[in-house]
């Protein structure tokens, strides 16, 4: 049961950096109350798996009221938090079914994670999802599946090649690893089983408008990734900055000034992975405090995390624009897991050092490195170790990888079924998380 002595510390956003916070004041005198929108905590490196059908949405997410059962100072609330009053110490609280609550904090960790950003054309998301939730995957697992279901019986060539024609705008991570999948469905999953069309046909296209995929890794990674893009049969369009986006094709412009030329694909389906911006909250948060947001939204903290002027109220993973020092290199935190996890645990023990009466310590941030997998046996690693930086690609990468993302997943029951789906995918390049509720379109 909770204390009745301690302080209450609320904690909205239970993705990787809420989660971590919530862990790491297990055994100090406070009470907690977890707010999330969702009812689970959701392992998303491995988002883009259910959206590619080779997971099922369980096997990456998990209860949070699951997690919490035996850490009995949490107590884990449903619903979305509308507004932050940061003089008064409340915030309001909009659950289903019931009134707006009030509900006072003497400690807020804001950790509400980061949305979709399309660079002010949000008209482009209909028809261009992104992948943050798993509503988000489920969509684009649809869109992705039944695309080939319409060319199937789609008698003008030119628009059974539209529908089999697939965009990832954006080379990060999330894209890379979005598009060397849904080259592998359409080589490797659905051959043989379908009479009117061969799904090896189809397009995948990857569209960056940089010069190069991966451009948080170094440059010979990002070499090695292009490569085994090109391998798996994704044909990668640097260069390409998309000026439109409708529900039957995409427009990108390439060159600068009188060179500028515009191009049009005949297209139907349509991945986002070229932007985020942090929750809303950072703006509301903005209001109610004063402080500063950058063009993403995020908000500007201290050394500490705090917002500035406010120290009990911490602002932790993808809504946070901080830095950290080490050996007197000031370098930008990313919006990565590890990051958000190494935010929440800071956040942790200097509520811990304020009930105490100890000053608060700086966040410093260790830098682990970068993964990301384009596909069976193909991976890039840039790995950070007291020996220096390791950077390896192909088969080993992707072995790395795989067991790293099984290794952090949430619970021993996760981890089997991840470990096993994988271990069958890769014998026989089936993917059978392929059930699509509802009737083919958008609607």
């Amino acid at each position: 049961m909770q204390t009745q002595t301690g302080k209450h510390v609320v904690i909205i956003g239970c993705g990787f950096g809420g989660l971590e916070a919530a862990k790491a004041l297990h055994h100090a005198d406070v009470n907690i109350t977890l707010i999330d929108r969702s009812n689970h905590h959701l392992f998303q490196p491995l988002l883009y798996q259910v959206a590619t059908a080779g997971l099922s949405a369980p096997a990456i997410a998990a209860p949070i009221r699951h997690l919490f059962r035996k850490q009995a100072n949490v107590t884990t609330l449903l619903g979305d938090v509308v507004a932050i009053d940061a003089k008064a110490q409340t915030i309001t609280l909009q659950s289903p079914g019931t009134a707006d609550a009030l509900v006072p904090f003497d400690h807020l960790i804001v950790a509400a994670g980061a949305t979709h950003s399309y660079f002010g054309n949000d008209q482009w998301e209909p028809f261009a999802p992104g992948l943050k939730t798993l509503a988000d995957a489920m969509e684009l697992r649809k869109r992705i599946l039944f695309a080939f279901e319409a060319a199937e019986h789609e008698p003008d060539p030119a628009l059974r090649e539209a529908l089999l024609t697939f965009a990832v705008i954006g080379g990060g991570p999330t894209g890379v690893e979005m598009a060397g999948t849904m080259a592998e469905i359409a080589r490797h999953t659905l051959p043989g089983e379908f009479r009117r069309i061969n799904p090896a046909s189809a397009k995948v296209l990857l569209v960056e408008g940089g010069m190069r995929v991966l451009q948080a890794m170094p440059p010979e990674l990002s070499t090695q990734a292009l490569k085994q893009l090109e391998k798996l049969g994704v044909k990668v369009m640097l260069g390409r900055k998309v000026t439109d986006i409708s529900a039957d094709a995409i427009t990108f412009s390439t060159g600068e000034g009188a060179a500028s030329q515009t191009h049009t694909v005949a297209c139907k389906t349509v991945v986002w992975a070229a932007g985020v911006a942090a929750s809303p909250l950072g703006r509301q948060l903005a209001q109610a405090t004063g402080c500063e947001v950058d063009r993403a939204g995020r908000v500007a903290v201290d050394a500490h995390l705090n917002v500035p002027g406010f120290p009990r109220i911490w602002v932790i993973g993808d809504m946070a624009s901080a830095t950290s020092t080490h050996r007197g290199q000031v370098r930008t935190v990313p919006g990565v897991s590890p990051a958000a996890k190494q935010m929440g645990r800071c956040a942790a023990a200097n509520i811990v050092r304020g009930i105490q009466g100890k000053a608060a310590q700086a966040f410093v941030y260790a830098d682990y490195g970068n993964l990301a997998t384009i596909g069976r046996n193909a991976a890039v690693v840039d790995l950070a170790s007291p020996l220096g930086q390791f950077r390896f690609s192909g088969y080993f990468a992707w072995l790395f990888w795989l067991f790293a993302h099984i290794y952090f997943l949430i619970g021993f029951r996760n981890r089997f079924v991840v470990l096993l789906d994988w271990a069958s995918a890769y014998a026989t390049f089936a993917r059978h998380a392929r059930v699509v509720v509802g009737r083919a379109g958008r609607d």
